[in-house]
């Protein structure tokens, strides 16, 4: 696996492997990698000649008071366990080398960018859309892996991806969890014993309201409640929000008969977690 830095370098690298008629896969990450990050690199492998990751920590998406200062750095422990999954090229560039003095271009998808997460997190979409198409850029892939866990931004990006014409497939992985069901985060370590037991309360949420679907509850403000009454149980969890949405265009729906989102986000102590569902059409 080959370790790079410099923007330039690592155009230079993915130009030689697609010239060579190879494809290109891509996992974009901020590193602190898991189980869930390396189940998209698996799936790049399966599907691609060659994978590349890239591990960038992007000030863009963090907000003044949120954990950019302490989030988790274990860059050599990362690029270790990437080199035994088969990783081809590593980018770990610097922030200076991402966004140099006076650069002043961002990139915001209009309309799906304040919804969900983007209404938690004001600019933080901004953040997410400007890095990735940067990165698709340098990297130029075939195919970009990413979670299903971060449903929000996979349509923030399917947008930006649509709109600007990008040659590239968006591929969305389903969420990998724990044995005890809590969807893998790297934020996850912020958690102490206590706050990770509560935090089981948001997959506890979305399957009741999947039960409830599969019985017959097409209402989608009662299928919301169910899911805030159950979070409302858990003292420890601070609803941030429960939506039922298009999965595309994240606008709220009033039934759920053909196909919807259902995420959830609440904090646990300071940290902030985010789960989500999708019910089937159909019914």
């Amino acid at each position: 696996m080959k370790r790079i830095q410099i923007i330039a370098e690592m155009k230079a690298a993915c130009r030689q492997l697609t010239r060579a008629g190879k494809t290109l896969g891509f996992v974009p990450t901020m590193g602190a990698l898991h189980e869930g990050h390396f189940s998209l690199v698996r799936a790049s492998r399966s599907r691609c000649d060659a994978t590349t990751v890239s591990i960038f920590v992007n000030p863009l998406q963090f907000g003044p008071t949120e954990d950019l200062s302490k989030y988790p750095r274990p860059l050599e422990r990362d690029a270790e366990l990437l080199e035994g999954l088969g990783v081809d090229l590593l980018f770990m560039p610097t922030v200076d080398e991402m966004y140099p003095a006076g650069a002043r271009t961002h990139v915001l998808v209009e309309g799906l960018s304040d919804k969900l997460d983007g209404a938690s997190r004001p600019g933080h979409f901004r953040g997410v859309t400007t890095v990735v198409t940067k990165l698709f850029e340098i990297v130029r892939p075939d195919c970009a892996f990413f979670g299903q866990k971060d449903a929000a931004q996979v349509a923030v990006l399917r947008k930006l991806v649509t709109d600007l014409d990008m040659d590239v497939e968006l591929v969305v992985c389903p969420i990998v969890r724990e044995t005890d069901g809590l969807a893998m985060s790297s934020r996850n370590i912020y958690l102490t014993p206590e706050q990770r037991q509560q935090a089981l309360v948001l997959q506890r949420a979305l399957m009741r309201v999947q039960m409830a679907a599969e019985q017959g509850e097409r209402d989608a403000a009662k299928l919301g409640a169910i899911a805030r009454q159950v979070i409302a149980e858990e003292r420890g969890a601070h609803l941030d929000y429960v939506a039922i949405v298009d999965p595309e265009t994240l606008d709220p729906v009033g039934d759920v008969s053909r196909g919807t989102l259902v995420a959830v986000a609440a904090y646990f102590g300071t940290t902030r977690l985010i789960d989500n569902v999708v019910i089937a059409g159909g019914r």
